[in-house]
């Protein structure tokens, strides 16, 4: 509730707040209205003792009094204030396992934006800072928005085990903090929202939201966050996006462009803290193991060497004001003063550049064949939440900051299911059809078996590879019905090394197995372009056919026609274009 910095005894919350320099947090969401409060009030110490310390109402004090002069006891009066099941019942003797049971009364969701932002909103004008906490502001509470509507689930009847709609909405605590936990404290604009666990029911009655649905969507939340987060610094400062490969071989994060990569080093010291401490942490557990980590194992290192380097916040209090002038005096030193000051002219022409190239279109087929691709390779069997935080993604690689229709990613979602999946065990899993992906070409379903079983290449390169082969495949089939040509090729590309020819995939048959080949980018290109050729190739035959029977049933003589000028090149298909018409 301080921010960075820590509270001396006997100071009031809101001083200790105005001398650290954060804003005092603020309660938002639709529930508030249940518990008399409104979304921009501030938060008070006592209510966030009462709400996120006791599961009581905020206003509770007043409540008892009111009870306590109508004649009701203590206990009575304090019942009265508590929202759904008191925390004493978990640890009272008679619940089952009283000494496991812990009171849970809120989760923290931090939405942080990626680090260019920082960047931008440290080193820029004060116009620029507010504009960007300004969409901030607005793309979180879209994202919540999105959470209390299609999320956030309530515990009902049967004991708990069942769930609804949670019937009001959410009751969040937002905290603004502006700074990291590096040595040197670096710009990190970000917000702690705390969700009270306490919410009502469609009855009426309040109770504790199951924290599975939340947490099961975060991903897609997340992927919602940052496209709105994007669409509001296009629309009101003009910048545009680009992609960011972070780590080799793993998803890309979006920056805004025109940023020097240089400065991303200077504000995120904290992972290069994480990257120091991970390969002792790394030869530590290979030695233990005898192997290197998978994926599950890195993970869990790269959350031990998190831990491991957490350094305990400062403890003086520094304005913002103060903050930037050290941040900019900072970067200016390290980088010079003419970096510093020509952000924002830099920014605005990377994105004139940007938007001559890109077109604010998705074709809703093809980033459902994308999308479905890319979550069968890195999960085999998935869920709606999978697909729908993989169209966010894809809307957000698409249109660098263009606003996109309401509903165009749940259209993405549906398009995919509809067309691509069947399911599979019990439950809401699903998976991809490949009949439904190659409907006439049956031996063309094992193309997607080097892609996804190439284990020299990380999930996220496969699926990227998966998706390009199938959206050549839908561009040349569309190439063929514009060229009135029925016939599409029947065999895919796939040769062992990008240097060599492209040959046709057969399969072992007498095996039983599908030998391991390997693809990547260039392959996938040059599959597309033959494709196309050989569609083009049968089309003009197709036509010089026409002609000739046409001209052998005229009998008559006819007077020889005009020369026709020699056609003049049109269009071609660039390869840097990917779907959605973006360069």
């Amino acid at each position: 509730m301080v921010g960075d910095g820590r509270r001396p005894a006997g100071t009031s919350l809101r001083a200790a707040q105005e001398e650290a320099g954060v804003p005092p947090g603020v309660w938002k969401g639709r529930g508030l209205a249940a518990v008399g409060l409104a979304a921009g009030d501030v938060v008070s110490e006592r209510q966030a003792e009462l709400l996120l310390g006791e599961g009581r109402h905020p206003d509770a004090d007043r409540i008892e009094q009111v009870l306590l002069a109508e004649g009701k006891t203590p206990e009575q009066a304090r019942r009265a204030t508590v929202l759904g099941r008191p925390i004493e019942h978990n640890q009272s003797p008679e619940t089952e396992d009283a000494k496991e049971r812990t009171a849970w009364l809120g989760m923290d969701l931090v939405f942080r934006a990626p680090p260019t932002v920082h960047i931008a909103w440290a080193l820029m004008d004060d116009e620029t800072r507010r504009v960007l906490e300004l969409c901030q502001d607005i793309a979180r509470d879209k994202t919540l928005a999105w959470i209390e509507d299609a999320v956030a689930e309530i515990r009902w009847k049967s004991g708990g085990k069942k769930s609804a709609r949670v019937r009001d909405g959410l009751i969040v605590a937002v905290f603004r903090h502006y700074e990291s936990r590096a040595a040197e404290t670096r710009p990190l604009l970000h917000d702690h929202v705390v969700v009270s666990i306490r919410a009502r029911r469609p009855d009426g009655t309040w109770g504790n939201q199951t924290a599975d649905a939340l947490m099961k969507h975060i991903v897609a939340a997340d992927a919602l966050y940052t496209l709105r987060f994007m669409e509001e610094v296009s629309a009101r400062l003009g910048w545009a996006w680009e992609p960011r490969e972070v780590t080799p071989g793993r998803r890309p994060v979006m920056e805004i462009a025109g940023i020097d990569q240089r400065l991303i080093g200077w504000q995120s010291t904290r992972r290069q803290q994480i990257a120091d401490a991970l390969p002792l942490l790394t030869a530590r557990y290979e030695e233990r193991q005898g192997h290197p980590p998978g994926e599950r194992a890195a993970y869990a290192i790269a959350c031990q060497a998190a831990d491991q380097t957490r350094r305990p916040k400062r403890t003086e209090m520094r304005s913002l004001s103060e903050l930037r002038a050290a941040w900019r005096e900072s970067a200016a030193r390290a980088y010079g003063a003419d970096l510093v000051a020509r952000l924002a002219e830099r920014a605005r022409a990377a994105a004139a550049a940007i938007w001559a190239r890109v077109r604010p279109v998705v074709d809703v087929a093809l980033a459902a064949v994308e999308t479905i691709a890319v979550v069968y390779v890195m999960r085999g069997a998935f869920a709606h939440r999978h697909l729908l935080a993989e169209a966010r993604r894809h809307l957000s690689y698409a249109l660098r900051g263009r606003p996109h229709q309401r509903g165009l990613d749940e259209q993405i979602v549906q398009t995919a299911i509809d067309a691509y999946t069947r399911p599979v065990g019990r439950g809401r899993m699903m998976t991809a059809d490949l009949h439904a992906l190659y409907p006439r070409d049956t031996e063309d379903q094992a193309v997607l078996r080097p892609l996804t079983r190439n284990r020299s290449a990380t999930p996220y390169e496969r699926a990227r590879l998966a998706a390009g082969t199938l959206s050549a495949r839908v561009h040349a089939a569309r190439r063929a019905d514009r060229l009135n040509s029925r016939t599409r090729p029947r065999t895919v590309a796939v040769p062992a090394d990008p240097s060599s020819r492209p040959r046709p995939f057969r399969s072992d048959r007498k095996a039983g197995r599908v030998p391991e080949q390997r693809t990547d980018v260039a392959t996938v290109e040059q599959t597309r372009q033959t494709l196309e050729a050989a569609a083009a190739k049968m089309a003009a035959k197709l036509q010089d056919g026409i002609r000739d029977r046409a001209a052998a049933r005229n009998r008559r003589p006819q007077p020889t026609p005009p020369t026709a000028p020699p056609p003049q090149p049109g269009p071609e298909h660039t390869p840097s274009r990917t779907t959605g018409g973006v360069a």
